[in-house]
């Protein structure tokens, strides 16, 4: 069975219908990047370099039709996640099916016009350009309180947007391409874990 059908069979298993299918670049003039689900290979392997409890709330930016969402109740992640898309086709979609699980949630609307302030962690699989994603740190800079994680994940290079900013600290990061030998990826995507305390 190929990596793709897997992801599909995971789905269904939880959502009940394909999350990677059908999505497509609606909104590019505001900054976004095409729509793309998370692999759960990837999301396995990021997720489980971050520490969630009970009071964990996870705000998945560009969540799409909501992989990271379904991963976190799949895999049965503490505390609580919610995702912000764009896209109202999208929106709607993961909505569908988020629903049918009290610790999910999803907002139709811009994450620049979303408040930060109830999220422990970020997850942003390359959802706009760097200029959005730089108004987005800024924004998230001027309201969080105490220490949150943030995981980015993007083919560009925007690592630089995070090194020298006041109150971010690198906790890890890497590559990724492959699946059991086999490209995931169309280019190597790279990968980092920050954390940002403004104390």
């Amino acid at each position: 069975m190929g990596l793709d059908e897997l992801e599909r069979q995971r789905d269904l298993a939880v959502c009940g219908y394909s999350l990677a299918e059908g999505a497509q670049t609606r909104f590019a003039a505001e900054g976004a990047h095409d729509p793309t689900a998370t692999r759960y290979f990837v999301l396995e392997k990021l997720f489980s370099q971050m520490e969630f409890d009970v009071d964990s709330h996870l705000l998945d930016v560009g969540c799409g039709a909501g992989r990271a969402l379904a991963y976190y109740v799949e895999v049965g992640l503490p505390g609580r996640a919610t995702g912000v898309e764009l896209d109202p086709v999208l929106a709607r979609r993961a909505s569908t099916w988020a629903r049918n699980f009290p610790q999910l949630a999803v907002v139709e609307g811009s994450v620049l016009d979303v408040s930060l302030r109830p999220y422990t962690h970020f997850y942003l699989f390359n959802p706009f350009d760097s200029c959005v994603l730089e108004r987005f740190v800024e924004k998230l800079e001027a309201e969080v309180r105490g220490c949150v994680t943030l995981c980015h994940m993007s083919d560009n290079g925007e690592n630089y947007l995070f090194w020298g900013r006041a109150g971010w600290r690198l906790q890890t990061e890497g590559w990724i391409h492959e699946y059991e030998g086999s490209p995931a990826f169309n280019c190597p995507q790279h990968w980092s874990i920050w954390q940002f305390d403004r104390a």
